[in-house]
C-alpha cells in the first residue's frame, strides 16, 4: 500500500478533476505484476493501468487501492469495480473509503457480494494525506490551498526596497519546485507579477512538462497566459483544480488568511536576519491573542541544505 500511495502522490498535480490514485496488483507468489496511478486529466483510472499491465496474473491476485474503486457510471469509462470484478482478484485492499456519495461503500460491496475479500483501511493516513486536493474540493467545494512563504528568522520576505531573491538556498528552492510540480495551479497577486515577473514553471529536470497553469489575485486587466481571480472567493469556481499553491505576495497572503482560506502553510526559513523589512502578512482579522491559538498544526519539519521547512495545517472543527 506504501507504493500505491506513493504512485497516487507522484500523479497529484496532474489527475483533476479527479483524485490522484495509486494502485498495486501482487500476485499470490508476492510478485509485484502490475501497477499504476490516475492518468493526466483523470483517465484511465489507477486500477485500469494496474490491472492492464497485470492481464491474467491479475486473477487470484491481491489489488491494494489507495481509495475504493469507484462505482457509478461514467461517460469517460467504465467503473473501476466493473474493471476489478471481471480481472477476479482475490482480494482488494482499501486504504480510504470513498467519500462520493455516487461510489461511497458501494464498490466495496458489490465486490464482498462477488466473493472477493475486501480489507479497509490499510495506511489510510498516508492517503487521505495524498489525496487532501481532492478531498478537499468534494468537501469544501474549491482546493486545498497551501499558501508557501520564504521567510528570515525575523520573520521578513524581503528588504524594504522589495529585494527577496534569494532569501533561501538552492535546496529549499529545489523542494518548493517540488511542490509546484504537485499543483494544478499557481497563484500570485498583480504586485508580485509586476515587480518579479515570475515564471513560476518547474525548473527540475525531467519535470518541465509538470509546470501548472498559473493565475493572478488582481482586478486589473488579464494577462495572456494567466487566468484571472478578482478575489479570494473566487476559488469556489475552480472546479478542475485540486490543488492550488498560493506563492505571494504579502497582501495577496493576507487576503487568503483573512478570508481562512489557506488550509496548509509552507514556512521555508533562512538562517538570516533582515532586521526592517518587507513584513510576510498583513492584517488578517484577529483583535485578541486568545483567538490565534488552536488554528494551526505543525504536522511536519525538515532540514532543506541550510534552511528549514515548517508544515502547517489548519485546524477545522465542525
Amino acid at each position: 500500500m506504501r507504493k500505491a500511495v506513493a504512485l497516487g502522490e507522484d500523479a497529484r498535480g496532474r489527475t483533476a478533476p479527479n483524485p490522484n490514485v495509486g494502485c498495486v496488483v501482487v500476485s499470490g507468489s508476492g510478485r509485484v505484476v502490475g501497477k499504476g496511478a490516475t492518468a493526466a486529466g483523470g483517465r484511465p483510472h489507477a486500477e485500469a493501468v494496474a490491472l492492464a499491465e497485470a492481464g491474467k496474473r491479475a486473477a487470484g491476485a491481491t489489488v491494494y487501492v489507495t481509495l475504493e474503486p469507484c462505482a457509478h457510471d461514467s461517460e469517460r469509462g467504465p467503473a473501476c469495480t466493473d474493471v476489478l470484478l471481471r480481472a477476479l482478484p482475490a482480494r482488494v485492499v482499501v486504504a480510504l473509503k470513498d467519500p462520493d456519495p455516487r461510489t461511497s461503500g458501494k464498490g466495496i460491496r458489490r465486490l464482498r457480494r462477488a466473493g472477493i475479500e475486501v480489507t479497509l483501511g490499510v495506511e489510510r493516513e498516508a492517503a487521505r494525506r495524498s489525496l487532501d486536493g481532492w478531498l478537499t474540493r468534494l468537501e469544501l467545494g474549491r482546493p486545498r490551498i497551501t499558501l508557501k512563504l520564504a521567510l528570515s528568522i525575523d520573520g521578513k520576505i524581503a528588504l524594504p526596497s522589495g529585494e527577496s531573491k534569494w532569501i533561501t538556498g538552492e535546496d529549499a528552492r529545489r523542494h518548493v519546485h517540488m511542490e509546484r510540480a504537485h499543483s494544478d495551479m499557481i497563484l500570485v497577486g498583480r504586485g508580485t507579477y509586476l515587480a518579479d515577473e515570475p515564471r513560476l514553471d518547474v525548473r527540475l529536470p525531467g519535470l518541465e512538462e509538470r509546470s501548472p497553469r498559473r493565475a493572478l489575485l488582481t482586478r486589473g486587466d488579464p494577462v495572456e497566459g494567466w487566468e484571472t481571480l478578482r478575489n479570494p472567493q473566487d476559488v469556489y469556481g475552480l472546479h478542475d483544480v485540486n490543488d492550488l499553491l498560493v506563492e505571494g505576495g504579502s497582501a495577496t497572503a493576507t487576503a487568503f488568511l483573512t478570508a481562512d482560506l489557506v488550509d496548509r502553510i509552507l514556512i521555508y526559513r533562512a538562517p538570516i536576519i533582515v532586521g526592517e523589512g518587507k513584513s510576510s502578512f498583513g492584517y488578517v482579522g484577529l483583535d485578541a491573542i486568545a483567538d490565534a491559538h488552536d488554528r494551526w498544526r505543525l504536522v511536519d519539519e525538515q532540514r532543506l541544505g541550510v534552511d528549514r521547512l515548517e508544515v502547517y495545517e489548519r485546524e477545522r472543527r465542525d
